[in-house]
């Protein structure tokens, strides 16, 4: 099953998506607009380079937003890959039961072309988010 997934981005908490993004801009990433996402109350900033990962900062939009847990533990830092699969449901029932657990069940995120978004845990490889896909991801 894991090998079907397809690796989308990398998500780094960021205090502030200016200054980080700014150093990915310099090493020849493009930057796009930021966006509000109020699901998960942060603002987000993707970043695309030729033959290199995605990146996707997630920066805090007040005390509420959930990265704030991970740059108070860990400062501005990667905390999650993504992976796009064809149906979420069935991934996450088939991911329960290798242990990962519901951080958040799916909903349509505004950040990833209206897509259905959920996040899991699991102690061997950290945080995931799924992506389920349409045809033009």
């Amino acid at each position: 099953m894991l090998e079907s997934f397809k690796f989308h981005h990398i998500g780094v908490a960021v205090k502030k998506i200016s200054s980080t993004a700014a150093i990915y801009v310099d090493a020849g990433y493009k930057q796009l607009e930021t966006i509000f996402d109020p699901e998960q109350n942060v603002n987000i900033c993707w970043l695309t380079k030729e033959g290199m990962p995605v990146v996707e900062l997630l920066e805090p939009v007040d005390e509420t937003s959930p990265v704030n847990k991970t740059l108070e533990k860990n400062g501005v830092a990667p905390y999650h890959t993504c992976y796009v699969v064809d149906n979420i449901e069935e991934t996450i029932a088939q991911l329960r039961r290798m242990k990962y657990v519901i951080v958040s069940k799916p909903v349509e995120a505004c950040a990833i072309h209206k897509c259905k978004v959920a996040f899991l845990y699991n102690k061997n490889i950290g945080l995931i988010e799924l992506v389920e896909a349409p045809a033009n991801i």
